[in-house]
């Protein structure tokens, strides 16, 4: 979607429904299995079967690349790793286990024929001059593989730093905008954690002014909150309204 006219993508972080259901609702998705631990390329190659040739999958990096072992998401994956070795995973680390972390990523995202891969880091991941170095290392020294990449800072980032890194990095900027507005301005990322916590659905209100940020942009509109379905749901209906010139009464 890079240099799209105006084209908002909605969508859900995972599917919470049948994938082959769910793609004939939507046109993307983004896969968090990838993030815990990569599924087996063939198991990648039967989801991207089980959809349309146009249904677009993105996907989170493994964690590996990007968040310690003390991350609770490690335990929820099974993922052991040594004491002495802790500092070779997560935060962006020049070690062979990063690298190959990024390699079995890239796998998958191919055998999904992704164009978008999300690293999305820990609040803890800070703007500390260490961590922006191995930042750099990382994106400078990998093979790039023709994707696009999508990066979700948390926690005190400057805007000005992250547009910055963003044009340096060639990055997309990823960010909840009723958090914070995205820096890079080709094509937004955007994923909706929950405005009220992760469990609230959004109001009508919300929607509308989602869309009125989105709208005359190329944008992916991703949901990660508990009801993403239903709000994702009521986005692309208030959205195929606004494209009719109908009012959006009754997108709740």
């Amino acid at each position: 979607m890079t240099g799209a006219a105006a084209d908002v993508r909605v969508g859900c972080c995972g599917w919470p429904i049948a994938l082959a259901r769910y793609a004939r609702r939507f046109r993307v998705v983004e896969v968090q299995r990838t993030f815990y631990k990569p599924p087996k390329v063939e198991t990648a190659a039967r989801w991207r079967a089980a959809v349309p040739p146009s249904f677009e999958f993105t996907l989170k990096a493994w964690q590996v690349i990007t968040h310690p072992p003390s991350s609770p998401t490690y335990r929820r994956a099974g993922l052991e790793v040594p004491e002495a070795r802790a500092d070779r995973y997560g935060g962006f680390a020049d070690s062979a286990e990063v690298r190959e972390a990024w390699e079995r990523t890239a796998d998958v995202a191919r055998a999904l024929g992704a164009r978008l891969v999300l690293f999305q880091c820990p609040a803890r991941f800070t703007p500390e001059p260490a961590n922006i170095r191995r930042m750099r290392r990382f994106f400078e020294r990998i093979d790039r593989g023709g994707f696009q990449f999508a990066w979700e800072p948390r926690g005190p980032w400057p805007a000005d730093l992250v547009r910055s890194l963003c044009r340096e990095l060639d990055l997309i900027h990823c960010v909840d905008p009723f958090q914070a507005q995205p820096v890079t301005s080709e094509l937004w990322y955007l994923r909706l954690h929950g405005r009220g916590g992760p469990r609230e659905p959004y109001s009508l209100a919300d929607l509308r002014a989602l869309e009125a940020m989105v709208r005359g942009r190329a944008a992916y509109v991703m949901f990660n909150n508990v009801p993403m379905l239903g709000d994702a749901t009521r986005f692309q209906r208030l959205l195929g309204r606004r494209r009719e010139g109908r009012p959006g009464r009754g997108a709740a």
